[in-house]
């Protein structure tokens, strides 16, 4: 699955489901708890998401906030599990 099109459902599942402000634009490395979008029980919503949506077991070292703080870490996190990313 390509990067963009593995943003593009991170961020259309936390739009419907955590802000029901429509004048509220969320960046990429916009911060869901900082900026209250997401709290702790959310956050438990979001993991399980991430592993039905994209088949991937979220292990419970990897649930830190460099991981699922924004939509670009969500997204860095996916593409890592997939194995996905450039070799350097």
């Amino acid at each position: 699955m390509p990067e963009d099109k593995i943003e593009s459902e991170i961020r259309t599942f936390l739009v419907d489901n955590f802000i029901f402000d429509s004048t509220i634009e969320l960046g990429t490395e916009s911060s869901l708890m900082e900026n209250g979008i997401v709290d702790s029980t959310g956050i438990l919503e979001v993991l399980m998401w991430v592993e039905s949506t994209f088949g991937i077991h979220v292990e419970d070292s990897e649930v830190l906030p460099e991981n699922f703080d924004s939509i670009g870490s969500m997204t860095r996190y996916v593409v890592r599990k997939f194995g996905l990313e450039e070799v350097a």
